[in-house]
Formats: C-alpha cells, sequence, structure tokens
C-alpha cells in the first residue's frame, strides 16, 4: 500500500513538470502575410507559422504559439515570458547584443516600392526630400536611417499601414522585405498605384545575415536544439513542401558559406 501511495505521489508531482515542458513560441500580433496572421478566432496562419510547426516537431518540442507586439518580442524572450520568436526577425550584430539567434531559416532582400512613373533610384541621392515609410523598430527603418539621411522617414506599426499612405498618395516610396512588396503591388490597390523601383544594396551591418529564430542568450541548449531541427526539415524535403504551398522559388536565399 505504501509503496502505491508513492507510485501514485510521484506521478502527480510529474504532472506540473510536464507542463513546464511546454515551448513558448513569439509571434508578432501585427499581420505579415504570408509568413503570419491570425484568422477571426486567433489561429495563426502562414508559411514561418507551419515551417515553426515542423521545426518543432523535429525537435522534439511541445511547442504553444504566443502574439505579443512586434517591438514587445525581445522584451518578452529576455523576460521569461516566451522561450524563442519566430516572427522574422532578422540576425543582425545589434540585436546580437542582447538576445542569440539559431541558424537561419529564409532570406530575401530588401527592396524598395513608389508611385507608378515617378523615377526613384534606391540610393542616398535618389531619395533625398522624398517622404520614405517604413515599419517600426525593423530592420528597413534601421537601413533607411543608414543609407537615406536626406529622406523624409515615416514610421508605421505595420506595413500594411505604409502601403495604404503609399496607395493614397502621402509617402514616395516604401521600404520592406521584397516579398511583402510584391504581395503589395499584386493587390487592387497596389496595381492601381504603385510599382517596384528595385532591391537596395545589401548590407549585412542593418539587414542582417537572414531570418532566425530569437532565443535568450544563455539558452544553448535550445538554440542546438533548433538548429538541428532547421538542417533536418531542409534535408528530408519538409522544408520544400511547406515553402511550394506558398512561394514558386527558394525561400532560403543563397547558401550559407
Amino acid at each position: 500500500m505504501k509503496r502505491l501511495l508513492t507510485a501514485t505521489l510521484t506521478s502527480l508531482c510529474l504532472v506540473p513538470l510536464a507542463q513546464a515542458e511546454v515551448t513558448r513560441v513569439g509571434f508578432a500580433t501585427e499581420p505579415y502575410p504570408p509568413f503570419a496572421t491570425t484568422d477571426a478566432s486567433g489561429e495563426l496562419h502562414g508559411w514561418e507559422v507551419d515551417i515553426t510547426r515542423a521545426i518543432c516537431e523535429a525537435a522534439e518540442l511541445e511547442c504553444k504559439l504566443v502574439t505579443t507586439s512586434w517591438d514587445g518580442l525581445i522584451p518578452a524572450l529576455t523576460g521569461g515570458k516566451i522561450d524563442f520568436i519566430a516572427a522574422s526577425l532578422s540576425i543582425t550584430d545589434k540585436r546580437r547584443e542582447t538576445i542569440a539567434f539559431s541558424d537561419k531559416y529564409y532570406q530575401t532582400p530588401a527592396a524598395l516600392a513608389g508611385a507608378k512613373g515617378v523615377e526613384l533610384e534606391p540610393t542616398s541621392e535618389g531619395l533625398a526630400g522624398k517622404a520614405l515609410g517604413v515599419q517600426s523598430a525593423s530592420i528597413h527603418q534601421a537601413y533607411a536611417q543608414a543609407h537615406f539621411p536626406e529622406a523624409t522617414l515615416r514610421e508605421y506599426q505595420t506595413q500594411d499601414e505604409a502601403n495604404q499612405d503609399l496607395f493614397a498618395g502621402r509617402l514616395d516610396a516604401t521600404l520592406a522585405d521584397r516579398l511583402i512588396i510584391e504581395q503589395f503591388l499584386e493587390s487592387k490597390e497596389g496595381r492601381l498605384c504603385c510599382e517596384m523601383t528595385g532591391d537596395v544594396a545589401h548590407d549585412p551591418q542593418t539587414l542582417g545575415d537572414g531570418i532566425g529564430f530569437g532565443v535568450r542568450q544563455d539558452d544553448d541548449a535550445l538554440r542546438e536544439r533548433l538548429n538541428e531541427a532547421i538542417a533536418e526539415v531542409r534535408a528530408n524535403g519538409t522544408y520544400d513542401e511547406i515553402t511550394a504551398r506558398y512561394f514558386d522559388f527558394d525561400i532560403y536565399g543563397e547558401p550559407d558559406t
């Protein structure tokens, strides 16, 4: 009887431990299609959501997807409210001062869009005196501050807000991820108003070395599990299978050197 009671108590004690094994993955509340959007029921969908779930499975992690504001993601990570970030977070030296990163899991260039028929070179001289929209706290804001000092920067909580102001004529141009720009230009509003100006010159200092999962600096174990899982889903075809649902090209970008 005593042995049975001891076994029962032991099993009960394991319940909170099992619950503590849940890995909380942070996504931004703001929509970022086709990477991550939230439907009316609060469910997350998109390429990055599917890839993250596949990586969690490969890493044998029980992941719970949670959302917080874009600019609150890193504080939530360092404050212990989430365990890693999966929100198209570019790997930059500036961010490495606060958090660590997994290996990259995709990489796309930054591009500029402007009004149709208006010549806009994606250079400092070409954007001098122009109203340029960027998403607040993004790598594109950092790039614009470093490379387009004579442009008038206007910050937005979401890229969609910047796109709408470009459509309304309140901006001369907007700088964002090329995929996001292309998606806007394929929309009804985008087709009417705007066109791609071109990719900006790559600057690893501001644009980073691809997109990685953000982890706490002392969480080497989780970072290594994520790295192994990224390699696994790329090797076994899962990465390509998920990507084909959303894109007709390899989103991973140039191979790592």
